[in-house]
């Protein structure tokens, strides 16, 4: 691996200076693209609205010089992916950004609470996480291009996915297939309430154990039967006080379901657990250790299934990831504010690219909170300093002669 040993150059005042003016001009047309965006219902589960959104950001991208392709769903469930590739300069890096369309919440949640600013916060579904983040990317790129007459890499790939709220099950082979011939991952999600970018993230495992037992009346002949709800007591308890073995690891049972009537002992029920932590050795430690609990029954008779239902290796803070959280810092500095680099225990796209090696930053969106609840919010203030941040980062990663030495090492190992 190719150690850090010059420091990272910076745009010129000049070059950052453009870019915040032509993203400033810019900022009435991204808020209404917000609004546009935030007032369609693009839950995961709404393929209608999240299509909607693709072909918004495919005709955005294509307007800007990107060949645009969408990869629908093979199973017809869920949204399509779009892949906008821009080509320039042979043998400059290749750059992957990524940004998701879907957003966590139901049918008729943007009619209930539709876009508004009140005082320099805007509100609405999916304000913050992440249609605000998804604009910023788009808007980067059009001052960037704008400025430039192009972009400064060989190849810079934009893939929209609408899927990441459920683990990103059908845009994941898409992502890998991409990040395979890049040197560098940029993810959007917003960064932190405090403003931090993000360089390390908890990986995680949705696991289901169907725990099955036996059933018989239950007044009548409770011995016959074999009781699933239970066995499932005695796991989630003992799941629970797994929270504190490892560090950073942390598990919860967050559904439970069984049983049929209240006379009847218990068939069958199913826990729904989630399992996070900060190591890949950690996750698969968590994994085996409730494997074995669950496993060891104490009611006779008494049997349990698992199923994996989807989750992403840890994203470690890679050597390499430093250094773009070096750029970030540096671009960050020159147009006049700092950052700081976190890890954080939700899981993004950004755990794929990681967790196959390439030097992943995340968190570079707008500053925002409160994901997931009806209380999310963005700071509109942010929205200009942070888009010119990540246009800037993108000019460094280009200047950058430790990034292509990165791209000959991997040539060379190819």
């Amino acid at each position: 691996m190719t150690a850090t040993t010059s420091t990272a150059p910076t745009p010129s005042t000049a070059e950052l200076d453009a870019l915040r003016t032509a993203i400033a001009r810019d900022l009435p047309s991204y808020l209404a693209d917000l609004e546009r965006l935030v007032d369609i219902d693009c839950g995961s589960y709404t393929p209608i609205g999240v299509d909607e959104v693709g072909r918004w950001v495919a005709s955005f991208l294509a307007d800007l010089g990107a060949e645009i392709e969408t990869r629908p769903d093979p199973a017809g469930r869920l949204g399509a992916t779009v892949v906008a590739t821009f080509r320039g300069r042979q043998g400059a890096p290749r750059v992957l950004l990524i940004g998701h369309m879907d957003t966590v919440f139901d049918p008729g949640t943007a009619a209930e609470r539709p876009f508004r600013i009140d005082d320099g916060i805007a509100t609405g579904p999916g304000v913050t996480d992440m249609k605000s983040g998804l604009l910023a990317g788009l808007y980067a790129l059009k001052a960037m291009i704008g400025e430039r007459g192009g972009v400064p890499f060989e190849r810079l790939v934009f893939v929209a996915n609408p899927d990441e709220e459920i683990g990103s099950p059908t845009s994941t082979a898409h992502i890998r297939e991409l990040a395979a011939g890049v040197d560098v991952a940029l993810v959007l999600e917003c960064a932190r309430a405090n403003g931090d970018i993000v360089s390390a993230r908890k990986g995680f495992i949705d696991l289901r154990i169907t725990v099955n037992g036996r059933a018989a009346h239950a007044g009548v002949e409770p011995e016959k039967g074999r009781s699933a709800i239970l066995e499932a007591a005695r796991i989630v308890r003992a799941l629970h006080d797994l929270n504190g073995r490892w560090p950073g690891v942390t598990v919860n049972v967050g559904q439970i379901s069984g049983g049929t009537r209240p006379n009847v002992v218990a068939e069958r029920c199913v826990l729904a657990i989630d399992m996070r932590a900060t190591a890949r050795e950690a996750l698969d430690a968590v994994d085996a250790e409730i494997r074995r609990i669950a496993e060891a029954t104490s009611i006779p008779d008494v049997t349990v299934e698992f199923e994996r239902v989807g989750g992403w290796w840890p994203m470690e803070k890679l050597e390499r990831s430093g250094r773009l959280v070096e750029h970030a810092q540096g671009v960050a500095r020159a147009l006049g504010f700092e950052v700081a680099d976190t890890s954080t225990g939700g899981a993004s796209d950004a755990n794929t690219t990681s967790g196959m090696g390439v030097p992943s930053l995340d968190g570079l969106g707008p500053i925002g909170g409160n994901d997931h609840a009806p209380t999310e919010y963005l700071e509109v203030d942010s929205i200009v300093p942070r888009t010119t941040m990540l246009a800037g980062l993108l000019l460094a990663i280009a200047a950058d002669p430790e990034v292509a030495a990165w791209r000959l090492e991997r040539d060379a190992g190819e």
